[in-house]
């Protein structure tokens, strides 16, 4: 066994490489404890490498700063990708709102931090840790540690000093924000049930859904006309599935002729089917869909790269394989399939038609549940690549000494965020699995906790006992409530916001996930989690751009 107790001098990268793997199982079971339903998650990897850190001889430098950095990149840009798609479109609505409100909250941290470490007298380079460390945001302390490091003639000591700082305030400032929370709807007289009510009455979604009816042609100008040359389909929003003439029922495709007599199955909004049937003629009590005959639907998955940014006309499956595409299914919300409607990867088209056509036009759209449940390798690298590329471009800002870049956190985030809306580029399509974005983004922020904790495990004890350890908790409780207690009441008094936007606000704007999962368990409702995922990204950046300002200015 003594090749195992000699193990981090003569092989120093197994060593440290298997210390990580224990860090992250002993962390992630500590993190799996919940008390009153909140647990720390991955948090727990965090501790637990303190722990270790604090009993076990120093592990080799440079592998601790590669998987720190490493694993920064990985949770930053799958966290990109996942939030990328509703991003943008949550901005456009009430995030503007949301977002400003959240500044306040970054600024005034920020604040709070540099002046709590002028009047403490403790090292700037600490200020970086209480401020990340007072808002539980990791990007944070990875991009001002990496804008210290920069700087000419830090010394190792003084390297430390953030992340010793982090994990002194992260613990206290996690318990904060659960206070906080506990104690707005006291201190504002909210009742959290009734607010969680009428926040769902608001915020109903308003589509309508999608009705089908039989129409029995009656109108004598229709007779003759094609069923593509309608106008009033456009303008209706409705799509045609079925029609019988003559007693034979078969798909309604552009080319298909009316004829007066004729049943057509109609499918869109109630108002468009409704319009149609003043066009068409009145409405039958039959339903083609029970009619026993050849003709039928299937769903399915458009993953062909071929048909992506295609409208839906432009395939022409009617033309090509007499099969008409009826409604088209995007993450929860059900579209009738006009043709002007732009195709997506994982779009659910419904076809309607005989079984040989459908398996030809499924064939044409790809409908692979294989690859649709497959990560696609290369857009994800070349993704993280423009990400890290982004993250070490300078940026001059008038008034700074030193160049402001957006790091290893904010570069990679940015590019996810952006390749996440955008989608596709070309035959490239930034899609990644729910199941295997969530493995990619704990497995990286389980990296980064180990490495974190076991650099600070060193001093952490006798730090956290003494005065200098004192302060930086007194100062990371300081970023944590003042800015949240001030931005909340004034949310809600002036504002007038509801609570789940409120609490949503209150943990998005600190990143921190068991705050999300107290609010929702406050709510018994997931309403928060919107709020929440509409500051994160713009947080998560503002956080890493002011760890650096803070690094730049205070620590020159």
């Amino acid at each position: 066994m003594s090749w195992l107790l000699e193990l981090n001098e003569t092989q120093p990268i197994p060593h440290a490489m298997a210390l990580m793997a224990l860090v992250c199982v002993a962390g992630m079971a500590l993190g799996s404890i919940r008390v009153r339903g909140v647990k720390l998650g991955t948090a727990g990897v965090l501790f637990a490498g303190i722990l270790v850190g604090h009993f076990v001889d120093a592990v080799d430098s440079h592998v601790i700063a590669f998987v720190k950095e490493f694993g920064l990149v990985l949770f930053v840009f799958t966290i990109g990708l996942q939030l990328g798609p509703g991003f943008f479109a949550a901005l456009r609505k009430q995030g503007m709102k949301l977002n400003l409100l959240t500044a306040a909250v970054v600024v005034m941290g920020a604040v709070i931090a540099a002046l709590s470490g002028w009047l403490a007298g403790f090292d700037p380079a600490a200020v970086l840790g209480v401020f990340s460390g007072g808002s539980t945001n990791t990007p944070s302390l990875g991009a001002g540690t990496q804008t210290l490091g920069m700087l000419p003639e830090v010394s190792a000591d003084r390297m430390a000093l953030p992340a010793l700082a982090y994990a002194v305030t992260y613990p206290a400032a996690t318990l904060g924000i659960i206070v906080t929370l506990m104690l707005l709807p006291r201190l504002l007289k909210i009742n959290v049930a009734q607010e969680a009510e009428e926040f769902a009455a608001m915020n109903k979604v308003q589509a309508d859904p999608l009705e089908r009816r039989t129409l029995e042609v009656t109108q004598s100008d229709m007779a003759g006309v094609a069923v593509g040359t309608l106008a009033a389909r456009v303008e209706a929003g409705v799509t045609f599935s079925r029609i019988r003439h003559a007693g034979v029922v078969e798909p309604a495709t552009d080319e298909t002729i009316l004829h007066v007599g004729d049943l057509l199955v109609v499918v869109g909004p109630l108002r468009g089917v409704e319009a149609m049937e003043r066009v068409i003629g009145r409405r039958s009590e039959e339903d083609l869909v029970l009619d026993q005959s050849t003709v039928t639907f299937r769903r399915v998955v458009v993953t062909d790269r071929k048909v992506l940014g295609k409208p839906v006309g432009e395939l022409h499956l009617d033309r090509r394989y007499h099969v008409a595409v009826t409604r088209v299914t995007r993450a929860d919300l059900e579209m009738s399939a006009v043709p002007g409607l732009r195709l997506q990867y994982g779009d659910q088209l419904q076809l309607v038609g005989r079984k040989e056509d459908l398996d030809l036009a499924a064939e044409a759209v790809g409908n692979s549940l294989k690859e649709l449940s497959e990560t696609h390798f290369i857009p994800f690298f070349i993704g993280l690549a423009v990400g890290i590329l982004l993250g070490t471009m300078p940026i001059p800002i008038p008034g700074l000494p030193h160049p402001v870049r957006l790091g290893l956190a904010g570069g990679p985030l940015i590019a996810a965020l952006i390749l996440g809306r955008v989608g596709r580029i070309r035959r490239q399509v930034w899609h990644m699995p729910v199941n295997t974005n969530l493995a990619f983004r704990e497995f990286g922020i389980a990296l980064f906790f180990a490495a974190v904790g076991l650099s600070a495990g060193a001093k952490f004890f006798e730090t956290i006992v003494s005065a200098t350890g004192a302060m930086w908790l007194l100062a990371g409780v300081c970023v944590t409530v003042v800015p949240l207690v001030t931005v909340a009441v004034f949310a809600r008094l002036v504002l007038r916001m509801n609570y789940m936007d409120l609490s949503g606000l209150v943990a998005g704007s600190m990143t921190d996930p068991p705050a999300l999962a107290f609010a929702s368990n406050m709510a018994s409702s997931d309403a928060p989690a919107v709020a929440y995922a509409t500051v994160f990204p713009f947080t998560t950046l503002l956080r890493i751009l002011s760890a650096q300002v803070l690094a730049i200015t205070l620590c020159t």
